[in-house]
């Protein structure tokens, strides 16, 4: 049978050090529709956060995603993916931070929790961070006022009370009750990895960070210390929680989304929002102008200074 896949060029500029392309999720749906082929002279870049690359091409097709809590600048890029609840007609979509690298693990998150985990053989709670530079304060507040009730197992290198670092996150974190999930920074529709590990690994999350996480979550299934009026309020709850199996299982048996069928949802809306790229004529899918009053602000912008150069993503 003859391929009937369409062939597409593309490139990547300014992701993180060590980023594998082909881990990425939506490379993934991609290639499930298209043939990828990589070029020097690509007709679609797409481009990160970590870099300038992005201003040595200038006759493509920018697709912007950067895995931070940033908006894209849509007078550089043609379209954008990132984690706000943006609309721009048919050049940004939502897609959040909390999406695994397979979107089938979704499903797991909500059909296949653990049954009852045998609560006598965990541990109380843990906190896994080394981001001490641009993470919110509140972050170490909590550590420090949870570990006057009981100690908190730190297995990075913030905070560390063990005396080694953890290799494996989802080893470490399945083995306790609670895993305190606050994010770097609370932006509405910023939800990550912080809060969706525990959920797969079996393991309450103690979460602080979006304010709307309650429009794909069901904040009843952890512990969203927005619902308090203080830190304090949340410990005495989770005291409750930790003393009373019965409340816990309660609890942790509700499901962990608001709508069925999230996986399903976000593999449409992913290939649907690249098809809408792909599938149209490449000088109708190129959105940024050149002209008008956006020549002069590419123009100071082309030229920008060096950025720092990281070796790993630290912002965990």
């Amino acid at each position: 049978m003859l391929n009937s896949k369409k062939t597409i060029s593309i490139n990547f500029v300014d992701f993180w050090s060590g980023c594998k392309y082909e881990n990425l999720h939506f490379i993934k749906l991609i290639k499930e529709d298209y043939d990828i082929v990589l070029s020097d002279k690509p007709d679609y870049l797409f481009c990160s956060c970590f870099g300038y690359d992005h201003f040595k091409y200038n006759d493509t097709i920018k697709i912007f995603y950067s895995g931070e809590n940033l908006a894209c600048d849509f007078n550089l890029y043609d379209y954008a993916m990132s984690s706000y609840y943006l609309t721009l007609n048919d050049r940004h979509i939502r897609v959040p931070e909390w999406l695994p690298k397979n979107l089938s693990e979704v499903s797991k998150m909500e059909f296949e929790k653990e049954k009852y985990p045998d609560l006598s053989n965990k541990k109380f709670c843990n906190f896994l961070y080394s981001n001490k530079y641009c993470a919110h304060p509140l972050r170490q507040d909590f550590f420090n006022k949870l570990s006057k009730y009981k100690k908190v197992d730190s297995g990075g290198s913030l905070l560390n009370n063990l005396g080694f670092k953890v290799e494996n996150k989802s080893d470490f974190i399945k083995d306790y009750k609670f895993t305190i999930a606050i994010e770097n920074s609370f932006v509405e529709g910023y939800v990550t990895e912080k809060l969706r590990d525990p959920i797969l690994c079996g393991s309450m999350p103690l979460y602080y960070g979006d304010p709307l996480v309650g429009k794909e979550f069901n904040t009843n299934s952890f512990v969203n210390l927005r619902d308090f009026k203080s830190l304090d309020e949340a410990i005495d709850y989770i005291v409750e929680l930790d003393k009373n199996d019965d409340l816990y299982y309660e609890k942790y048996m509700l499901p962990c989304f608001v709508n069925q069928n999230v996986e399903d949802f976000y593999r449409n809306r992913i290939k649907n929002f690249f098809k809408n790229i792909f599938n149209q004529d490449k000088n109708m899918a190129k959105k940024v102008t050149k002209y008008g009053f956006n020549k002069f602000y590419l123009s100071q912008h082309c030229l920008p200074p060096p950025p720092t150069k990281r070796k790993n993503r630290l912002f965990i």
